[in-house]
């Protein structure tokens, strides 16, 4: 193909907490381990949103977001081995890390303090083309359409993560059913494990949503659970939900917090926590994760509900969760398959 000079189509972020601009970019070139990639599709989550709403520190921008790529490989870096030219690749949130530091050498690379992450540190997906680090792309399954297989990216990963800090319990709350939740569901049920679903306040449709996905109970947030959960995961960026998922699980439960911003939390009680309950927070992702939620989406199969936007459709999908609108996942449809 031509390896011309003209500029892609991309959204940019180029002031925090205002909208993004579709604009011509210059075209990226890789080098070293990095592949480009002719992007298909890119998943828009609420990272995304706490990003362009100025939530997240240290944005240089301009910046291009968009962390859940699925792509094509059209152009290898000098030192790149493991990838060919039209191989079909997902990039995840977390794109580069050193691999030396205490932390990668420990099956934690999820934590290296020097860790780049797509459309964050490194330009993301909200683009016609990218550039990722090889190591960090997914083969994907084959039986997958590019926009069903995006939400697994970062939503399914994430989630996969968080469900596997909760052990065996059996018993589950998911707080916020947004594009994790919906994925995570239709795993738990393939676990033989039961869902109960909280919601906003008022929201029938995301409710209905839920247990038609396969949950045993859905309500809102401020309704009491139906019995005492095993363990809950908290996917709504809201602080106070902490202590209500802590009233919700019994005695030696695990509360995960499974975001990567939340709003602060508030002054609790000991009680809460008291009993041997566990609160810990999730972050990021591992390769491994990567490879065995993949590996697990075919066996289930995941089944993702996703709502397709143009690339000039950006802002809308952002919109669509910031506002809560959104059933399943947001998926900007960028090149042709």
């Amino acid at each position: 193909m031509s390896h011309g000079v003209e500029p892609m189509r991309a959204m940019v972020l180029e002031r925090r907490g205002e909208p993004l601009r579709e604009r011509p970019w210059p075209r990226p070139r890789p080098s070293g381990r990095d592949v480009l990639l002719r992007v298909q599709a890119c998943g828009v989550c609420r990272t995304d949103v706490h990003l362009v709403d100025g939530e997240l520190p240290e944005v240089a921008l301009p910046l291009i977001p968009g962390h859940q790529i699925v792509g094509r490989v059209i152009e290898l870096g000098d030192a790149a081995t493991r990838l060919r030219q039209g191989d079909r690749v997902g990039v995840p949130w977390l794109g580069w890390t050193c691999g030396s530091c205490a932390f990668c050498r420990s099956d934690q690379e999820n934590l290296c303090d020097q860790a780049q992450c797509t459309g964050y540190q490194r330009h993301g997906g909200f683009a016609e083309l990218a550039v990722a680090d090889e190591r960090w792309c997914f083969p994907l399954p084959a039986e997958t359409t590019d926009e069903q297989v995006a939400p697994l990216l970062c939503a399914g990963l994430i989630g996969y993560r968080a469900l596997r800090m909760t052990g065996a319990a059996r018993c589950l709350g998911f707080f916020g059913f947004g594009a994790a939740a919906h994925i995570l569901v239709q795993v738990a049920r393939h676990e033989g494990r039961e869902s109960f679903a909280f919601t906003r306040p008022g929201d029938a449709e995301g409710q209905r949503f839920a247990t038609e996905l396969g949950a045993t109970w859905a309500g809102d947030s401020t309704a009491a659970t139906p019995r005492p959960l095993d363990a809950a995961i908290i996917f709504a960026p809201v602080g106070a939900l902490v202590a209500t998922a802590l009233r919700a699980v019994r005695k030696g439960g695990v509360v995960v917090c499974a975001g990567i911003h939340m709003s602060e939390l508030p002054a609790m009680p000991y009680d809460l926590l008291w009993g041997e309950r566990v609160l810990r927070s999730v972050a990021n992702l591992t390769r491994r994760d990567g490879e065995e939620l993949l590996a697990l989406a075919s066996r289930v199969p995941i089944r993702t509900t996703v709502e397709v936007f143009p690339l000039a459709g950006a802002n809308d999908a952002l919109a669509a969760i910031r506002d809560g609108t959104l059933r399943g996942a947001a998926v900007l449809r960028i090149g042709a398959g």
